[in-house]
């Protein structure tokens, strides 16, 4: 006899970056099969934007909390008090299962089955991005994950790649498993193309690595639109640079519209697990230019131009060549746009409640035992 969906999960989600999308999109798919989602923020208060997204859906508990995440500067007092109000809700609830998309609450006292998942991590972001390994300062950080990622009933991470260096970093776990992140291919439509280089996210995130695309933007006959702030968050430094138009936050409904419109997308990432907004362009029908790494192609194979993120030369002779060549970049938008119809929220969907049954599965001879 089949186990069936889970009625109720506790999960984590910080409302920073793309982990709040993946959560709502999972929350949204799971709503058709009955299960109700109590999703416990950390990292920093909803925006009114973000409330909107979640008061929409009819499955989806708010719980929202001031706690640090892992990550951020002298954060161990915070996680300390989000464990303890965590397991406070888990006693309250009484879910049927534990999802985290946090790192470091793994080994808690659940007393069901707690699964984490491993969306980025500061170590392999070190790597990545500064080409050696995080210094001696990040050893309580490393071993807190490591400690959780072990105690966790599965670990899951949503490539191969991203999962075998948490392996190799944080290992060995229980059981391990992959699941592709995915959106609703409905929420984005092509549009007429426009002559124009398009990018989301801040330019100064080394890892997104859009600070390239913005110094390229001189040397390229097309102008380049990026959604996010030129306000530097640190230094107030407001950035001006040629060809470059900064359009400030915008709201999911304006970004799909730029997205729709534009006939490239470029990033060029040192680091990006998965690339929700690569998938955003790809289901809008842009032609995708992004960073050669191993995530990247993984996901994309022959759908995308790659180039080496380091090399600004590269980025730029490589959108020159889209723009020039218009069959090229037509037949890239479509591979894309093909490639995009392997990650639907569906697929997302089916794959986390074959592990949530997995785990239900596992959980009844204990539970018959005790």
């Amino acid at each position: 006899m089949p186990t069936p969906c889970p009625a109720t999960i506790l999960m984590t989600a910080d409302t920073i970056g793309g982990v709040w999308t993946y959560a709502l999109e999972l929350a949204k798919g799971l709503a058709q099969h009955g299960t109700q989602i109590h999703l416990a923020t950390v990292g920093a208060p909803l925006s009114p934007a973000q409330w909107q997204q979640a008061q929409a859906l009819p499955n989806l508990t708010i719980y929202e909390s001031p706690y640090k995440l892992e990550w951020m500067e002298e954060p161990w007092a915070d996680v300390a008090a989000a464990g303890d109000w965590l397991l406070a809700l888990n006693e309250e609830i009484q879910p049927d299962l534990i999802h985290l998309n946090n790192l470091v609450h793994g080994c808690l006292p659940w007393g069901r089955p707690a699964l984490v998942v491993v969306h980025s991590c500061v170590l392999s972001w070190w790597q990545a991005v500064l080409g050696e390994a995080a210094p001696a300062s990040w050893n309580r950080y490393r071993a807190a994950v490591r400690r959780s990622l072990q105690a966790a009933d599965l670990v899951v991470a949503p490539t191969v790649a991203l999962l075998a260096e948490a392996a190799d970093l944080y290992g060995p776990f229980r059981q391990q498993a992959v699941v592709y992140n995915g959106l609703d291919p409905h929420a984005f439509r092509p549009a007429a193309k426009e002559p124009f280089i398009f990018g989301m996210g801040r330019v100064w995130d080394e890892a997104k690595n859009l600070g390239l695309l913005a110094e390229a933007a001189a040397h390229l006959p097309w102008p380049v639109y990026l959604a996010g702030n030129a306000r530097h968050p640190a230094t107030g430094q407001v950035l001006s640079l040629p060809n470059v138009h900064f359009l400030g936050q915008l709201s999911s409904v304006e970004a799909a519209g730029w997205l729709g419109r534009a006939a490239i997308y470029a990033l060029p990432a040192k680091y990006e697990p998965f690339g929700l907004t690569l998938l955003e362009a790809a289901l809008s029908g842009c032609a995708l230019v992004a960073g050669n790494i191993a995530t990247l192609r993984e996901v994309w194979g022959p759908a995308a131009y790659y180039v080496n993120p380091q090399a600004g030369n590269e980025l730029v002779a490589a959108i020159q060549t889209l723009i020039a060549n218009a069959a090229l970049r037509e037949e890239l938008a479509a591979r894309a746009r093909q490639r995009a119809a392997r990650y639907p929220t569906t697929r997302l969907v089916a794959g986390y409640n074959q592990l949530y049954q997995q785990l239900l599965r596992a959980a009844v001879p204990t539970a018959l035992a005790n």
